[in-house]
């Protein structure tokens, strides 16, 4: 079995805590901030954080095109919170200027489960986690507004859709780097294994 190179996109947000979920779930893991860097992963976390200043930073670090073209070419990506904006095809509340890498046919709200002094945890039942629920940190999360025929809904909240994949592409509301519990990790890790 072998040990994927997965790279956590270093430009915004709890990339350290990627780095120690990914490693945690048996995978090599780096920062990514550069082109060529991108180039040399086998898949790619883009975590939570400020999603309008990372699409900016993206296209400051030269990495929206790379980035976009990875995920059309197939490239295992998985984002949390505002790394599922990211992989949003559509926006709601976003900025006009706001850019996405797209991935998952879903249309995304922005901080859809309140302000910073709204956050809260949950436990959450994703399909395909052995084990029981997850605990779900939720800090100004998204959630999904509707999604397209080939997207697999894995989770919901109090209603909403909280997790989704669609082909090698993942996304969650809520933030399971945060928690100690790496299980969400290792599926992402085991679909950046079958790709290889």
């Amino acid at each position: 079995m072998s040990t994927p190179t997965i790279g956590v996109l270093a430009l915004q947000g709890d990339v350290r805590e990627h780095l120690v979920a990914l490693a945690a779930a048996d995978a090599v893991a780096r920062p990514v901030r550069r082109p060529e860097e991108l180039a040399e992963v086998d898949g790619l976390v883009i975590p939570g954080g400020e999603s309008t200043t990372m699409s900016k930073l993206a296209v400051v670090f030269g990495l929206l095109e790379p980035l976009r073209e990875r995920v059309r070419s197939g490239m295992p990506v998985y984002g949390t919170c505002a790394g599922m904006i990211m992989l949003a095809d559509k926006l709601l509340d976003g900025r006009d200027d706001q850019e996405t890498l797209g991935g998952i046919d879903m249309i995304v709200r922005r901080n859809a489960f309140g302000r910073q002094n709204e956050s809260f945890e949950a436990a959450v039942d994703v399909r395909g986690i052995a084990g029981g629920p997850v605990e779900g940190v939720f800090i100004r999360a998204p959630w999904v507004e509707s999604t397209g025929a080939e997207v697999e809904v894995l989770a919901s909240h109090d209603g909403h859709t909280v997790a989704v994949r669609q082909g090698n592409v993942l996304a969650t509301s809520f933030h399971p780097e945060l928690t100690g519990d790496h299980r969400v990790h290792g599926l992402f890790v085991e679909m950046v294994r079958a790709a290889q």
